[in-house]
């Protein structure tokens, strides 16, 4: 039968990735020379290899239930291929059949990927999630040592506590699938253990291990430890509703941080390190009393 009896040649690549179901980095580009002589039977096996692919594989319910449109048409594209391939094996053509089985399998490819953004996002998330829960566990150790360095230091073991909870529900959430929550839950652990570590290092013969080259570096070092305190009381402030005299007395802490961080950016700007110093963390510790009352009990 013509088309046979000189050989047809198929990228090996490709075959081997319709067999198994997976995509070929060249699949969008054209095929490439030929590499691999195909008999009769080897094309009826290419061919219900890639009929698998487009009707009852798992890339195909993938497509079909992404309900993407453009997935959807280019699956669409592919089958009306793989008919035409189907016409051009049984008419013997067997280098036309090759070439349309190529295409549809390239076009298959091509509706997976549009199908899969969400599990590409998801993948990341997770991924970016578990680097973050990596850093928080390293910063809950860190804040253990310095507990055992400074035993008795008032809100050390409630805020170390705090942290250990949030850290098993992030991972509860995140082993059930839910990311984001998982996520939020996780970054309010990270500022907790963040803002107690510095607050227990400040103030005492502790901070001495902490060499600073001069006042400005102490000073970028303050500015550091105010905006983690203000990120952590940004986000329990939006967690729940406060009685009308918690709530006032929040927002007059809050605004004595505001006005003392706002003199002490102005300190450093004229140079008077210093002094900026100085302000920010008196700043910080009006900070530290409305995460207090707030709820989270942490040192400083």
């Amino acid at each position: 039968m013509k088309g046979f009896a000189t050989g047809i040649r198929l990228p090996a690549a490709l075959a081997l990735a319709v067999a198994l179901g997976a995509a070929p980095a060249h699949a969008q580009q054209a095929a490439p020379a030929p590499a691999m002589v195909l008999d009769r039977a080897q094309l009826e096996r290419r061919l219900t290899s890639v009929e698998v692919l487009l009707h009852s594989s798992s890339a195909s319910r993938q497509v079909e239930t992404s309900g993407e449109p453009r997935a959807l048409e280019l699956r669409h594209r592919a089958r009306a291929l793989y008919q035409q391939a189907t016409q051009a094996f049984e008419a013997g053509d067997g280098a036309r059949t090759s070439a349309l089985l190529a295409e549809a399998s390239a076009r298959m490819f091509e509706a997976v990927r549009m199908a899969a953004p969400d599990q590409v996002t998801a993948a990341k998330q997770r991924g970016d999630f578990d680097a973050r829960l990596e850093s928080v566990k390293a910063l809950h150790e860190a804040h253990k040592r310095i507990i055992a360095e400074k035993p008795g230091v008032p809100g050390s073991v409630e805020a170390s506590e705090a942290v250990g909870k949030l850290v098993l529900e992030s991972e509860r959430l995140a082993g059930a699938g839910s990311i984001g929550p998982a996520r939020a839950t996780l970054d309010r652990a990270y500022l907790i253990a963040k803002a107690a570590v510095s607050s227990m290092r400040a103030g005492d013969t502790l901070v001495r291990s902490l060499t600073f080259a001069n006042k400005k570096e102490e000073y970028d070092y303050e500015v550091d430890r105010n905006d983690t305190h203000r990120m952590l009381i940004r986000v329990l402030v939006q967690e729940k509703q406060r009685a009308q005299s918690a709530e006032q007395a929040l927002q007059a802490n809050l605004a004595q941080a505001a006005e003392l961080r706002g003199r002490a950016e102005a300190a450093a700007a004229t140079g008077d390190h210093a002094g900026a110093v100085a302000l920010l963390e008196e700043s910080t510790r009006a900070l530290i009393r409305a995460i207090r009352g707030a709820g989270i009990y942490i040192p400083g």
